[in-house]
């Protein structure tokens, strides 16, 4: 059962942030309202978080009387909310005193001195010590202190259309071995159903890390012999360049482009591309394959506006396999997302308390399944109605064995972006893949100081 706070700790924290309200953080603001900022979604029919938090402040209010919370959601695509993000962050006047952090961009927020510590606030937590070590390690700073609490983490894997399938004469039970494979069953797809795109992967600057996380990492870490990290150097504290496994990504993705397996070039580098797949070309039939992340039913909920009650019996999961079916056969790539205290929150001891709210048992459990996410509490994960909650769980949460996290450290949003450049240049034809390889080794060696070793 979750521990809920005493009265008198709840004393003890309202009077600590009113206190940091009173030394100047965030002056004029008032002591007894925090403000949370989240990532909302740019599709207007997808309400999950909204409805979530919604019922968290209910929930909050009545258990801290006179307490309110106020939202400030960002409706952007990806990169345009982590620049708005941290537009907020740089001053008390406009900075949150709750904000909602990819993982990937966590230490570069750090490092600018945009977000605070929570190891004081963790210590008196019990429930702190349910959640997992990989998910700590995600929201952990160079200097050993956390600066996050993660609501989840993902894994993403091959979601095909068994209905598009059967007409290109591909089996309903399709586990690929290799990246062939994967090619192979998009020709298929090509020559017998006109009308659908036969595979998606995202691609380019206007998808963001998506295209890096969800498209080009899940390439690349199925390279090699699955031993050593092909982005980072951990030992030499260096960043990889001129990697073969790096230009056969790049192959990979301009194969996809080149040979018209993919979406039209003008649809793959719109930033809001992810909408059309979920909302539309999936359910309605016109995508054959597509590589994404497990949440992905979340876009098909009652309510959701695309409601699509029978997705599990008209699509089918497949692991992502590695490039030529080497060890260990199967590759995903994990990260998600952590409620964080910026430095210049005005009520930091409050918006921990509404963290502590959301991540009860409970709620973290409701937040899993409407969300289609992946636990990172271990009660939940043990929970038997988590993993009956929605078709696929069980599947996502099985490639947690195989997955990696990206090297998460202060240059890597500067490599991403090189990455999607590389994507991009390819996608379109205006680089061929050594011409794209090599401006990404340039400009990671620029923006690393020269931190770069040659593979």
């Amino acid at each position: 059962m979750p521990v809920r706070p005493t009265a008198a700790t709840l004393t003890a924290l309202a009077l600590a942030a009113t206190a940091l309200t009173a030394c100047g953080s965030g002056s004029g603001s008032d002591p007894d309202t925090i403000k949370v900022s989240y990532k909302q979604s740019t599709d207007n029919s997808v309400k999950v978080m909204d409805t979530y938090l919604a019922g968290i402040k209910k929930q909050f209010e009545h258990e801290h009387p006179g307490k309110k919370v106020e939202f400030v959601p960002i409706k952007a695509p990806d990169a345009e909310y982590y620049t708005k993000l941290q537009q907020m962050l740089r001053s008390p006047r406009t900075a949150p005193d709750l904000v909602y952090e990819d993982t990937f961009l966590i230490n570069s927020d750090i490092t600018s001195g945009y977000l605070k510590p929570l190891d004081p606030y963790l210590a008196k937590w019990p429930d702190w010590n349910q959640f997992v070590g990989t998910a700590k390690a995600a929201a952990k700073g160079q200097d050993g202190k956390t600066y996050g609490v993660p609501d989840g983490t993902d894994t993403r894997g091959l979601w095909f259309d068994k209905r598009v399938f059967r007409k290109a004469g591909l089996p309903a039970d399709w586990q690929p071995k290799t990246w062939d494979d994967i090619l192979a069953a998009a020709r298929a797809v090509k020559r017998k159903v006109p009308g659908v795109v036969p595979l998606n992967v995202y691609t380019g600057k206007p998808a963001g890390e998506r295209a890096t996380m969800q498209g080009f990492e899940m390439l690349l870490y199925g390279t090699g012999d699955g031993t050593r990290d092909p982005l980072y150097d951990g030992g030499s504290r260096k960043w990889i360049t001129g990697s073969q496994g790096f230009k056969d990504s790049l192959k990979f993705v301009e194969t996809v482009y080149k040979d018209k397996l993919g979406p039209d070039v003008s649809d793959a580098l719109d930033p809001n591309f992810n909408t059309t797949v979920n909302g539309e070309l999936l359910p309605r039939g016109k995508l054959g394959i597509a590589l994404d992340g497990s949440w992905l039913p979340q876009a098909w909920l009652p309510g959701s506006g695309h409601e699509w009650p029978d997705w599990s019996k008209q699509l089918g999961l497949a692991a992502m396999p590695t490039q030529a079916g080497q060890a260990p056969g199967r590759v995903s790539m994990s990260g998600g997302w952590t409620w964080s205290v910026p430095a210049r929150a005005a009520n930091p001891g409050l918006a921990f308390e509404f963290v502590r709210t959301m991540q009860t048992e409970d709620n973290a459990r409701k937040w899993y399944v409407a969300n289609s996410g992946i636990a990172v509490r271990k009660d939940v994960a043990a929970d038997p109605a988590y993993a009956k909650a929605q078709p696929g769980i069980r599947f996502f949460t099985d490639l947690v064995a195989s997955t990696h996290y990206r090297p998460a450290y202060p240059a890597y949003p500067k490599v991403s972006t090189a990455v999607q450049e590389a994507m991009e240049g390819v996608t379109t034809g205006d680089l061929s893949v050594a011409e794209a390889a090599r401006g990404y080794d340039a400009t990671v060696e620029d923006v690393t100081g020269g931190r770069v070793v040659r593979r």
